[in-house]
């Protein structure tokens, strides 16, 4: 499951909803565990994100109606896919 597009304004519209701070505290490995044993949960979200043309404001209204646990996932796939790109970035 990956997100697709502007990963800076899905980062930043979880930030403005108080969902980054949190996650940095969590044990990922747990966090994990649980997103392989749910990925529907997750799915619906990333569906939505993938989706969303607008503005992180525009995000952040369509993610507001999602708990705080699944906001947390999402936040924790966005670290992960921003990881991938810059681990992955060609220097020339």
């Amino acid at each position: 499951m990956l997100l697709q597009g502007d990963l800076q304004k899905v980062f930043d519209a979880l930030y403005h909803l108080g969902v980054i701070d949190p996650v940095l505290e969590m044990d990922w490995s747990e966090e994990f565990k649980s997103i392989e044993d749910n990925p529907l949960q997750l799915a619906e979200i990333v569906g939505i994100v993938n989706s969303n043309l607008g503005n992180y404001e525009d995000l952040m209204g369509q993610l507001s109606s999602f708990d705080d646990r699944d906001l947390s996932h999402l936040a924790i796939v966005v670290a992960k896919e921003l990881v991938g790109f810059h681990t992955n970035k060609v220097i020339h």
